[in-house]
């Protein structure tokens, strides 16, 4: 009788030579032992790292702003005129 895994789990297979596409058992050691992991937290950490280079890390929003949203924008903005910045930060001496 074959014992399938829970629905939450999938089967793992290693390569038998490393490439773009997997890596050999030996590889997945040699990685766990260097991070001071095991195996399956080597094989979390990848995804992990692919999931944040591949995949939005934000919710999409509505795309471009509508010309009514940028007129309250530039209503609510003041406009024209020079602006600067003061900051209290760090005591300056004048001159």
């Amino acid at each position: 009788m074959t014992v399938r895994p829970p629905a939450n789990q999938i089967p793992f297979r290693y390569r038998t030579i490393d490439s773009v596409t997997g890596v050999t058992r030996e590889t997945a050691k040699r990685l766990a032992e260097r991070l001071g992991v095991d195996e399956t937290q080597v094989i979390h950490y990848a995804l992990h790292e692919l999931a944040i280079k591949l995949l939005p890390q934000y919710e999409a929003d509505e795309g471009p702003l509508t010309a009514a949203q940028m007129r309250q924008i530039k209503k609510r903005v003041p406009q024209g005129g020079k602006r600067s910045v003061r900051s209290s930060l760090f005591e300056t001496q004048s001159a």
